[in-house]
């Protein structure tokens, strides 16, 4: 990859190390406001901002999120039209930015088409749920020839498979905090400080806990375990709930989510 450097690699270069991970649904309620509330989102601290490419059934999601796909499909939001809103961020913002998605829109689009495309807007990163890992080679093939890391995600489960995955894992590994879909949790049980030392003997590559993680608390708690916190859902309802107008809102929520993972150790 000669001297090429991913800018999802600098999201985890703050002073703890720990990275404050945003979701937003690209196109909810519009692409004008998307773009908006990205750079928000950067401006209020975020160290990296994943970004939703809407898709009818989205299996991993909660109705949260799934609303969010619902309004922005029913928008005419489509992949084009958010790699427009990329092309937006790109002449304001250098922001570590990832792609979340589901397997047939990139699927649909063509491998290297749409690949090609996140390396001309320096999109460092893909997420996506369905990706079985045994079957991750037919993406991870052309991602790798346009320098796009394949986000490796780990659910409570054997440690012989948290070691191989992780293993095998660039950019950062996603840890799944609970089984079962996306959404606000008022506590997460699992035992998520053996999972990270799983990882941690396997790999140096950085981990966040996403899932179910809502208030500065979690997100504190959640990164002094591992390096750093994902939080969708709770963003998306800010969205949901004030329209184009929710970037001030945004700005607070993420400024305070920000601030908790940066004081975790």
């Amino acid at each position: 990859m000669g001297t090429f450097v991913n800018c999802v690699d600098e999201a985890f270069q703050s002073p703890n190390g720990k990275a404050f991970i945003g979701f937003i649904t690209a196109g909810d309620p519009d692409a004008d406001s998307t773009v908006k509330f990205i750079l928000e989102m950067e401006r209020a601290g975020a160290d990296l901002v994943e970004i939703g490419i809407p898709f009818s059934d989205p299996t991993a999601e909660g109705v949260v999120i799934q609303d969010a796909n619902i309004r922005s499909l029913r928008n005419g939001m489509t992949t084009d039209g958010v790699f427009d809103v990329v092309r937006r961020v790109r002449e304001r913002s250098q922001l570590p930015l990832a792609f979340m998605t589901y397997l047939n829109p990139v699927f649909h689009y063509g491998y290297d088409r749409f690949f090609a495309k996140c390396e001309e807007l320096k999109v460092g990163a893909i997420i996506i749920p369905d990706l079985p890992y045994e079957e991750k080679e037919e993406v991870t093939g052309p991602a790798d020839e346009h320098h796009v890391h394949v986000i490796s995600m780990v659910a409570p489960t054997s440690e012989e498979r948290i070691r191989t995955i992780a293993s095998e894992a660039e950019g950062f590994i996603y840890v799944v905090s609970s089984m079962g879909v996306t959404g606000v949790r008022s506590e997460i049980k699992t035992d998520l400080a053996s999972i990270v030392e799983s990882i941690r003997k396997a790999t140096d590559t950085p981990c966040a806990i996403g899932f179910g993680i809502s208030t500065p608390e979690q997100a504190g708690k959640m990164a002094g375990i591992s390096d750093g916190a994902i939080v969708g859902s709770a963003i998306v309802r800010i969205v949901e709930k004030y329209g184009t107008e929710a970037a001030p809102y945004l700005y607070d929520y993420v400024k305070s989510m920000k601030e908790a993972v940066a004081n975790a150790r």
